[in-house]
C-alpha cells in the first residue's frame, strides 16, 4: 500500500486532500460521501466531526469502503424508556 505522506481538509473544495509517496494526489468530495452515506443530522455530525478533527481516520474510512460501518458504530440510538 502507498504511504500518505499529507491528509488534510480544504474548506475551500469541501474536500480531503491526500498526497501519496508515489507523488499522486487523492481528494475526497465531503459532500458526495455525506450525501451517499449518511442517513441523519447524527450521522452527518461525525462526518463533520472526522473531517475538522481527524481527516486522516476521515480518508482512511473512505478509502477502505467502511464508513457506513464506523457509522453504525457510533451513531447507535437508545430510546428512553418512559
Amino acid at each position: 500500500m502507498r504511504k500518505i505522506l499529507s491528509c488534510e481538509f480544504n474548506m475551500d473544495t469541501a474536500c480531503v486532500e491526500l498526497r501519496l509517496d508515489d507523488g499522486t494526489l487523492l481528494s475526497i468530495d465531503c459532500t458526495a460521501v455525506e450525501n451517499e452515506v449518511a442517513n441523519s443530522m447524527y450521522q452527518r455530525s461525525e462526518l463533520d466531526w472526522l473531517i475538522y478533527n481527524d481527516p486522516l481516520a476521515y480518508a482512511e474510512l473512505v478509502l477502505n469502503g467502511e464508513p457506513q460501518k464506523h457509522l453504525k458504530e457510533v451513531t447507535n440510538y437508545k430510546h428512553l424508556n418512559n
